[in-house]
């Protein structure tokens, strides 16, 4: 069980027999009358978000969540297949369940995944990828770095804006939270 008055970013707790993240919180005391927590909570199975005000003090149960360590081995269709290292279980996702991390996922990746009651809810990806750049406008001699951007696909299909001076064929590190260009891999 969590109090209202411990919400913090990112807690999850259960509601409603969901998981539902804390996405905003702000602790109210009005003058009169008792404290109160406003809080914005995203589900975490289905992406809806809701606005709920608990009372300060009120207890809520704590979402039980366990990561798992499991390798991207192949995949199946439109669904990825996960292996778990220990016990070498597969678990299939589609790209639904995986939102934004589908586009920065290759072959023999590691990456945890988030299990509610033994079923999937997201996937965490490290903070940052090293890709190749397969298709991308050529790099004219002369372009610097800080001379502008253009946009380059790279192996998993992503689009990431990368200096001029990136060609085909070359790896770059993507920070996987935003998409954005870090630098060239050596």
């Amino acid at each position: 069980m969590i109090s209202s008055n411990d919400f913090r970013t990112g807690v999850t707790i259960e509601l409603d027999g969901s998981v539902w993240r804390v996405v905003e919180f702000l602790h109210v005391k009005p003058g009169k009358g008792s404290a109160f927590v406003r809080t914005k909570l995203k589900n975490a199975q289905t992406g809806n978000t809701v606005e709920r005000t608990f009372r300060a003090g009120e207890t809520v149960p704590s979402a039980n969540l366990e990561k798992r360590t499991m390798q991207h081995t192949y995949k199946d269709g439109e669904d990825y297949v996960f292996m778990d290292m220990g016990t070498y279980e597969e678990t299939r996702m589609s790209p639904n369940q995986m939102g934004e991390g589908v586009k920065y996922i290759k072959e023999e990746m590691e990456v945890n995944v988030v299990f509610w009651n033994e079923q999937v809810l997201e996937i965490e990806l490290p903070t940052s990828v090293t890709l190749e750049v397969t298709d991308t406008d050529p790099g004219v001699k002369g372009d610097t770095a800080t001379g502008g951007t253009k946009p380059a696909i790279v192996e998993t299909g992503a689009q990431v804006m990368v200096p001029l001076f990136i060609s085909i064929g070359e790896k770059i590190k993507v920070d996987t939270r935003d998409g954005s260009y870090l630098g060239r891999e050596n």
